[in-house]
């Protein structure tokens, strides 16, 4: 870095380039003269560091010609950011609050500027009001442009999140109907070969019948998820001793003894058949019981595949305009439970919902409130313990409908409460929180004409959204 001492007319100079900034464009020379006057001339060369992240930022800047990039990382990684070029005010302005700045200063072509002291500001703002004028637009204009970076940067660490959690869930009903469809293939095949050798016995139709409505049964009764492992030991032994009394293979007990059929059905179609056929039939029986039984299995996974992409569509609503509509947030409360049910899982946390259908609908961005939904209910996860509990209730009060996150948590520390909805304040360990989380749904829930309030003890935290009906 190097500063310039001015001459007279090099300092006259510099008040006639002033005039090429965008800010000072349209202000008096006086109050261009003043930035002269107040200000040092400095230049900087490619790669000099202006200012750190972890330093107070305290100079206003005129960056006269030049480039300066800001270079961040709210741990997703570090990024470019903010970049300006010369012909712009830039730095602590007027009316600020600005502290340290959201990254390293970077130069990344020559800079020539001036800076002016942060304790000169109360005078700028008395001696040039054009200037002061336009610098609070720059203001406002920056700090939307701020608020939407690092609202990006929180939804695209949230996106993570939830990417995780999905493709865990995908994964597992995934796995199970591939894994369903290769036995599949192999039963039909056994299937066909056993309905050839059936119907080359020559059973007459009454045969037939019975065959056919003992393999109906069968395939109708639900597998039997509530006996336990000795009782069903107990019944697949009962079936085996059947078979293996009849000369039967003993191999198909296990599929036999997922159903309702019972040793008597057995011995009901060995009454009616001839003995070389026994075998055979229940060949047919137990590959028309397993191959059933793998295609409704198969049917389930996929349909859970299904269900969770559909309330991905809508929690994200990545198909729809993304303006405010009549929303249900019954429907959205459901869908941010599902896609975050991995990580609750993980945790073995029980999550209880206690959401009427019936709630009036709120005007909302869709995609906006439910990522309040997933903010509030990835920190409830995050707070408890496992096997914690949390839950998730919505009523109406009046003209607002309101729903809380409650979970029994350690509760939030009370030097911390008042902090907790401040942009990049986390208690979260570097790199697993951006600490914009809180603040950008506090951000939504207000566009919204609503409010977040949050009540705390140890071993009990709330947060309310109150939202209006519409």
């Amino acid at each position: 870095m190097k500063r310039i001492e001015l001459t007279p007319a090099e300092a006259d100079g510099l008040i006639d380039r002033l005039a090429d900034v965008k800010e000072l464009a349209k202000a008096p020379r006086a109050e261009r003269a003043w930035f002269v006057a107040n200000g040092e001339l400095r230049q900087y060369d490619k790669g000099d560091l202006i200012v750190s992240k972890t330093e107070q930022a305290s100079e206003l800047v005129v960056l006269l010609t030049g480039r300066i990039v800001v270079f961040y990382d709210h741990g997703t990684g570090r990024r470019h950011s903010i970049e300006e070029r010369g012909g712009v005010v830039t730095g602590v302005l007027p009316f600020s609050r600005l502290g340290r700045p959201p990254g390293d200063v970077v130069v990344e072509e020559a800079v020539e500027m001036i800076a002016v002291p942060r304790a000169k500001l109360p005078e700028l703002v008395r001696e040039c009001p054009t200037v002061v004028s336009e610098l609070v637009h720059r203001m406002i204009d920056r700090a939307k442009a701020s608020a939407a970076t690092d609202w990006q940067d929180e939804k695209m660490v949230a996106l993570g999140r939830l990417s995780a959690g999905i493709a865990h869930e995908l994964n597992n009903p995934a796995s199970a109907a591939a894994r369903m469809s290769k036995v599949l293939r192999d039963t039909l095949s056994e299937l066909a070969a056993a309905s050839r050798l059936v119907g080359s016995l020559g059973l007459t139709d009454a045969q037939f019948e019975l065959v056919e409505k003992t393999i109906r049964r069968g395939q109708q009764v639900e597998s039997h998820g509530d006996l336990s492992p000795l009782e069903r030991a107990d019944r697949e032994e009962e079936i085996a001793d059947w078979l293996s009394a009849h000369g039967a293979d003993t191999h198909c007990a296990s599929t036999l003894a997922e159903c309702e059929i019972r040793p008597a059905d057995l011995s009901e179609l060995a009454a009616v058949l001839p003995p070389a056929a026994i075998s055979p039939t229940l060949r047919l029986l137990s590959a028309s019981i397993q191959a059933h039984g793998l295609a409704r299995d198969t049917e389930r996974a996929t349909t859970r595949i299904y269900d969770l992409v559909s309330s991905m569509k809508r929690f994200t609503f990545m198909d729809r305009a993304g303006g405010p509509v009549p929303t249900d947030i019954s429907q959205g409360l459901r869908d941010t439970v599902a896609v975050l049910a991995s990580k609750a899982r993980a945790k073995s946390v029980s999550v209880s919902f206690d959401v009427p259908e019936t709630l009036p609908v709120v005007m909302a961005s869709v995609a906006e409130i439910n990522q309040v939904w997933s903010n509030l209910l990835d920190n409830a996860l995050d707070a408890v313990d496992t096997s914690g509990d949390i839950t998730v209730q919505a009523t109406t009060e009046g003209n607002e409908v309101v729903v809380r996150f409650r979970d029994n948590g350690a509760g939030i520390p009370t030097n911390v409460i008042g902090h907790i909805f401040d942009p990049f304040f986390t208690t979260k360990p570097v790199g697993e929180g951006v600490g914009l989380g809180l603040d950008i749904a506090l951000r939504i829930v207000r566009a919204h004409e609503g409010n977040i309030d949050v009540e705390s003890i140890p071993g009990r935290t709330e947060f309310r959204v109150r939202l209006p009906q519409r």
